[in-house]
């Protein structure tokens, strides 16, 4: 299902757009701090000199690029000379070169490092009034991403094993956890595509710390999973997603709370491979789960009835149409996504 357009999705990339570049400055200088960096590159146990192309600065730059019509490392490196000037800086050189060089030296973990400090920091700073029936709601989506086809990225994210050898891209997996309150990502993974803990139920797992007592993780139906649910129960972090597809819903049966809406108790299902088998001893035989049928509505589109499950039991403090709401909001997740070609996609514009 598709509550939004293409072209809806492009006008408000390219408001943004206008909004970061529109002061003809670096981008993102009111969030993006040296101390930010700085954190960064001490997480990933980086070094670096004192130079023109400071980390800061090149992740300035980097984005400017990213962000501008003209994509070239040229036109970038212009922007820089133009902000240096009206900074009263002497002007650095023209050529590229050094640009291109101090781009490459930032690695890999630095980048998404970079993505949780300043995520991290504007959700602390939300205002409380931005909070969801007064609870920080953080909502997680994963996807998948190609890649350039380089030696590099094949044996760092190698293609799906059903491929042929030769044929196809390098696929990675990407999972994200975001703020509600203010939208950014407040803390990201990548790693291959398959394996062991390579699923979206694994890098949740892997990313669930994030998540604090008395919060909201607001997700789709592959996160409706009894372990990961009870769980995060355990942690005091209630789960809001849509049921998963492969499990049936009888309103007949349970503590009926309203039309379409009740409490009934999944029963502990078998070990799953994901944890060990003192982990799953330790786990209750059943979790009480709310069920309830709301309607999701987008201006412009019929109305979707959908079935959303939550560990959210009280129907006065929760009602049916705060789920709505609700789900509706993590649509933003699921398709407002650009759709990159081999012509536009970051991997390109940085080339």
């Amino acid at each position: 299902m598709r509550y939004c357009n293409q072209g809806r999705f492009r006008q408000q990339a390219e408001f943004l757009r206008r909004q970061f570049l529109q002061d003809e400055g670096l981008p993102f200088g009111d969030v993006l701090s040296e101390q930010i960096v700085t954190q960064a590159l001490t997480a990933v146990e980086a070094f670096w000199k004192d130079r023109i192309y400071s980390p800061l600065i090149t992740l300035w730059v980097f984005l400017g690029q990213v962000l501008s019509q003209d994509h070239s490392c040229r036109a970038a490196v212009a922007r820089l000379i133009s902000h240096r000037i009206s900074r009263g800086q002497r002007p650095c050189s023209a050529e590229t070169g050094a640009y291109c060089q101090a781009r490459k030296r930032l690695p890999e973990k630095f980048f998404s490092e970079a993505a949780r400090q300043t995520g991290c920091a504007l959700d602390a700073s939300a205002d409380d009034e931005w909070r969801w029936k007064g609870r920080r709601v953080l909502a997680y989506d994963g996807s998948t991403v190609s890649m350039p086809d380089t030696e590099e990225n094949q044996q760092a994210y190698p293609q799906p094993p059903q491929q042929k050898p030769g044929i196809g891209f390098p696929l990675a997996r990407i999972a994200a956890f975001f703020s509600l309150s203010c939208g950014a990502v407040v803390d990201l993974a990548i790693c291959r595509y398959a394996g062991k803990g390579h699923s979206e139920l694994g890098m949740l797992r892997k990313l669930w710390d994030i998540l604090l007592p008395g919060d909201v993780m607001l997700a789709d139906r592959y996160m409706c999973a009894w372990t990961e649910m009870v769980m995060l129960k355990q942690r005091g972090v209630d789960s809001v997603t849509r049921i998963n597809q492969h499990r049936r819903v009888d309103f007949r049966r349970g503590k009926r709370l309203a039309k379409g809406d009740h409490l009934v108790a999944w029963p502990k299902p078998r070990k799953p491979r994901s944890i060990d088998q003192s982990t799953y001893d330790t786990l209750p035989n059943s979790l009480l789960i709310r069920e309830v049928r709301v309607q999701v509505e987008q201006p412009g589109f019929r109305p979707t009835s959908i079935i959303v499950v939550t560990t959210l039991l009280d129907a006065d403090e929760v009602i049916a149409s705060d789920l709505s709401e609700l789900y509706r909001a993590r649509w933003n997740a699921e398709v407002y996504q650009p759709h990159y070609d081999s012509s536009d996609s970051l991997y390109q514009l940085a080339g």
